[in-house]
């Protein structure tokens, strides 16, 4: 088992060229399966779609699985919001004939590890000189990009009255963009108070994404680079001194474009 384990770490923990194609590989996995999560989510969950939902479940679930394994503090592991993510996910794939697809939406809570993954951004950020350069944006989209298609989800199995209109998921979707843009077109809209405050909320957290992403498209670019004196990570790309504390840096750049 010992082996087994020290295998298993590996894959998830070292720098080997295997190791970092697998984890890759989790990355294509977790993405292909939040483009089935969104595309089924409002379709009827006949006995093919059950299969797959619950072989998608079992996949994630022995990658949890294996995670906590090797996992050094195993019960700050399960508290993380990640984990907690991927545990609903499991559940409402594995339960799906159960839900009938009416808790559809929250399986997109996977693509909070998608985004948040340490390996994810380690492996991304020594290998792509893009991401590296736009990294504050990129993740700032993809926040923004799951916000947008979760909401639009609960909006679609708690408001949406798909009896009433011809495209109930189209529907969903511009009503999320319309209030998280503050837009207002008006032409639909939530009338009882639950609604109301949905829509609410809708508008306070989309606006401080929108303006999150922003600020990461717009401001002057970051590096990462680790103070040896106070720890501080972010800085200029043309600091000589740290900010903080005032300790002379050596960043390596590639020179004046």
């Amino acid at each position: 088992m010992q082996n087994l384990k020290k295998r298993i770490n590996t894959l998830y923990e070292g720098a080997s060229p295997g190791a970092v194609r697998f984890r890759y590989g989790i990355i294509i996995f977790d993405g292909l399966s939040i483009l089935f999560f969104i595309a089924t989510a409002h379709v009827d969950h006949g006995p093919m779609l059950i299969a797959i939902s619950q072989l998608l479940g079992v996949i994630i679930g022995l990658d949890l699985a294996a995670r906590l394994w090797i996992a050094r503090n195993r019960k700050a592991f399960l508290w993380q919001i990640y984990t907690l993510a991927d545990v609903t996910v499991i559940v409402t794939l594995l339960l799906d004939p159960l839900f009938s697809g009416s808790l559809a939406f929250l399986r997109i809570l996977r693509a909070l590890r998608l985004i948040h993954s340490y390996h994810l951004l380690r492996d991304l950020r020594r290998d792509s000189e893009f991401f590296r350069r736009n990294e504050d944006a990129l993740l700032a989209g993809i926040n923004l990009f799951v916000f947008i298609f979760a909401t639009a989800m609960a909006v679609l199995i708690f408001f949406i009255d798909e009896t009433q209109t011809q495209s109930p998921y189209v529907d969903a979707l511009y009503f999320t963009v319309a209030t998280l843009t503050t837009t207002g077109f008006g032409d639909i809209t939530m009338a009882s108070p639950a609604g109301k405050m949905f829509s609410v909320f809708v508008m306070v957290v989309g606006v401080a994404l929108f303006v999150r992403l922003a600020q990461a498209i717009f401001q002057p670019q970051k590096v990462r680079y680790t103070c040896p004196t106070c720890g501080l990570t972010r800085h200029d790309i043309d600091a000589v001194h740290c900010k903080h504390c005032g300790e002379q840096l050596k960043i390596l750049t590639t020179g004046v474009e």
